[in-house]
């Protein structure tokens, strides 16, 4: 009888000790939920506003010239940062220059988050290296003699700062149309070491700005949509859209004969609406808004990539 009874204290025990593991294997994988949901919530697009950017430049009273950023006057950068932050659609690529995917995606941090953009361009101005998204930039000895001395760029000319990013962007992301020149001498803002595919675009947007970005199409292959207005429409309502196109076919002045191209150049894509059977296109580029009445077909024609681009945000669940 004892021994039975012993028996059965010793199964409860058992039990009990499983129990207990199991409570403490349960805490353990809710404890573990909870760092995933903590680290999913931490993972959004930063944010901030046009006063932050803009109180934060006003604090710059003090800066100092530059001994990394010898070509840069304090009081020139400071003016065209604080253009940028109030008139974001003015931002330039220059002319005759590659840098038009770097003006383009510069939409997003001055529309959503100027104040850490400032807060970057201060620091890599002050220090000659600064951190920005997943990204670390210390730009090469050549790319700090050229910012400030670009000419016959045409408005690019009199903004140093913007000089600074788009050179600073070029020297430190590379794709294969980088591969045969990837070190910087004079000159080459306007040649293959400046270039940027579809690929390295979307790439240099989730680095730096930790956006999520939904891509289709390529530097050769347009993207298969058949109705490409009504695609269009809706990625607008949910997100920035940025599309790769064939820029000489965009500007031609008779869009009826279109010639076989491949794209080069990109455009953030703002309204679209329908005018009869053709489609009115309003899109950033070139320091400002643009807007042409085309066909579909004429479209279909010139996109090669569509990038949509939307913010991650906190699950509320």
């Amino acid at each position: 009888m004892q021994t039975h009874k012993t028996a059965i204290r010793d199964c409860q025990k058992t039990l009990c000790s499983i129990l207990i593991q199991l409570c403490f294997l349960l805490i353990g994988c809710v404890s573990g939920q909870a760092a995933m949901i903590t680290s999913y919530q931490r993972d959004t697009t930063p944010l901030s506003t046009r006063h932050q950017a803009i109180a934060y430049l006003d604090q710059q009273t003090h800066l100092s010239a530059s001994r990394f950023w010898p070509k840069i006057a304090p009081a020139l950068f400071l003016e065209n940062l604080r253009n940028n932050v109030l008139h974001p659609l003015d931002i330039y690529e220059g002319r005759s220059t590659n840098f038009c995917a770097y003006a383009a995606l510069s939409y997003l941090p001055l529309h959503d988050n100027p104040y850490d953009w400032v807060k970057f361009m201060i620091q890599l101005y002050t220090k000659g290296q600064a951190a920005y998204g997943k990204e670390y930039f210390e730009p090469s000895k050549e790319i700090k003699q050229a910012a400030g001395t670009l000419r016959f760029k045409g408005e690019l000319d009199i903004r140093p700062a913007d000089q600074l990013w788009f050179l600073t962007l070029a020297d430190h992301f590379k794709g294969y149309l980088n591969f045969f020149d990837k070190h910087y001498d004079i000159g080459n803002e306007n040649t293959f070491w400046a270039a940027v595919n579809f690929a390295k675009f979307n790439r240099m947007v989730r680095k730096l700005f930790n956006y999520r970005v939904e891509a289709v199409g390529s530097d050769l292959i347009r993207p298969g949509i058949r109705t490409l207005y009504e695609y269009l429409s809706d990625e607008l309502k949910t997100g920035t859209v940025a599309l790769f196109v064939n820029n000489p076919v965009l500007y031609k002045k008779k869009h009826s004969w279109i010639k076989i191209g491949v794209p080069t150049h990109f455009i953030i894509l703002l309204s679209l609406e329908e005018v009869g059977d053709d489609i009115a296109f309003t899109y950033w580029d070139y320091g400002g808004r643009s807007r042409q009445i085309v066909s579909e077909k004429f479209l279909k024609k010139i996109i090669f990539g569509i990038a949509h681009i939307t913010r991650k945000q906190t699950d509320a669940h």
